[in-house]
């Protein structure tokens, strides 16, 4: 025992600059960490989180779904993925909420999305290859951060809508089940419209149920 105490001490004594040095950053990183997630928490800026939030309109009302949210990391299985979507996405406006993600990588974002979805409706496909009665719709999917007075917490959303719907969306405004949700029919307008025109920005899933 006395010698491996003895080891011990002179192992600290030849390492504890190495020691302090670790104390001092681990002591950094979480005062700056509670320093980001206080500012977060005042600004209600949640952007290390994907939500995937289903758009349907039912007898005329707006119906927004959350499907499935999860940490950035956890969906696209990266930290610097992560760290530069989040970058990507305070660029977004008012009028564009659209994330700007550079074309050579956004086939990798969506995919991970596609991905995450359709684990989720997995179920479903193996009803349909076990010859079971499923019924499958055509879904598409893209990246946005909405942003403006009417949002309550400001995340990265993936926007999860029927083909159909987000081509038939009338001029005339739904109702709403919530007053802010006004901002999610802009946002819907504006992907209808950027559907049409750049529909790379977008990815098609089946789901089947």
């Amino acid at each position: 025992m006395p010698e491996l105490v003895q080891t011990i001490l002179e192992y600290l004594d030849d390492n504890w600059m190495k020691f302090v040095w670790g104390i001092v950053i681990a002591g950094v990183g979480w005062y700056f960490g509670r320093r980001r997630a206080k500012a977060s928490w005042k600004k209600q800026e949640f952007l290390n989180r994907v939500n995937v939030s289903l758009n349907r309109l039912e007898n005329g009302v707006l119906q927004i779904r959350t499907i499935s949210e999860k940490l950035a990391v956890e969906v696209f299985l990266n930290q610097h993925a992560a760290e530069q979507l989040q970058k990507y996405a305070v660029k977004t406006t008012l009028e564009n909420p659209m994330i700007p993600i550079p074309a050579s990588e956004l086939w990798f974002y969506l995919n991970s999305l596609l991905n995450e979805i359709s684990e989720k409706f997995s179920d479903g496909i193996i009803r349909q290859d076990l010859g079971l009665p499923v019924r499958s719709e055509s879904y598409v999917i893209c990246l946005t951060c909405e942003c403006g007075g009417e949002v309550k917490t400001r995340k990265i959303r993936a926007m999860l809508m029927t083909k159909s719907v987000l081509a038939t969306l009338g001029d005339e405004s739904p109702k709403f089940e919530q007053p802010q949700h006004s901002l999610r029919w802009k946002t819907l307008k504006f992907l209808q419209s950027r559907y049409a025109s750049h529909p790379g920005e977008f990815m098609e899933v089946t789901i089947s149920q």
